[in-house]
């Protein structure tokens, strides 16, 4: 398929007894698609990709580090990862039961220049906190462990805390609640373009630099 729509690839590369395949998106950001035995995740069946052949989720978050150790010593430490391997300078840890979406990877890539924040960037990476108060203990956990910490943050969809890991990489822990419902019905997330309240008095400047994305109508067949 990326062959017939003209999009440079590399792979299938062979990682942990996985096929990947190394694309960019039109930014310049870096993606991945893998291959997993027995994903028990849904594809997603409104493409015109066979649903045993689709996109299930995320896999996993690359860290290019110069180094793994003191990251993967936080994440283990603080943050309930677990080692789950590593192949050449690619280091695996795990969390929960380790399926797909769980994963982090580390790689050592100490010549690879740092990234800027701009198009094509990945900006932080995001995790779950179930609740209030798991986020309030991990906010306290990585303070007394010399992170430095924001404190919570109303993001209208949820709650959230940063921190960068000592890589530099920055980390989010955000709130289930209240949820991405709250402002408009589910059935039409994604339909209109949505700002905190901050910035509304800036909508039509905003407007004016995203670019049009149509989403076909078979994507969400309830929406009106």
């Amino acid at each position: 398929r990326l062959t017939k729509l003209s999009i440079p690839f590399e792979g299938p590369l062979d990682r942990f007894a996985e096929a990947a395949l190394t694309l960019r998106d039109p930014d310049g950001l870096e993606l991945e698609v893998v291959a997993v035995a027995g994903d028990p995740r849904p594809g997603w069946s409104n493409g015109d990709i066979p649903i045993e052949h689709s996109v299930r989720g995320f896999h996993a978050a690359t860290l290019s580090l110069d180094g793994h150790e003191r990251t993967a010593g936080l994440i283990t430490g603080s943050l309930g990862f677990r080692a789950g391997g590593e192949t050449g300078r690619r280091f695996r840890f795990l969390a929960g039961d380790g399926a797909p979406g769980t994963i982090i990877d580390l790689v050592d890539e100490p010549s690879r220049a740092r990234g800027n924040m701009g198009v094509g960037v990945v900006h932080h990476i995001a995790y779950r906190a179930a609740t209030d108060a798991v986020q309030l203990a991990l906010q306290a956990t990585l303070a007394e462990r010399g992170r430095e910490v924001t404190p919570v943050l109303d993001r209208n969809y949820f709650r959230s805390i940063y921190f960068r890991e000592p890589g530099g990489v920055l980390f989010e822990v955000a709130t289930d609640a209240p949820g991405f419902a709250v402002d408009e019905p589910v059935a039409e997330l994604g339909l209109h373009l949505k700002l905190p309240g901050w910035l509304e008095s800036h909508r039509a400047q905003i407007e004016e630099h995203v670019p049009p994305i149509t989403v076909p109508p078979s994507n969400n067949p309830d929406a009106r």
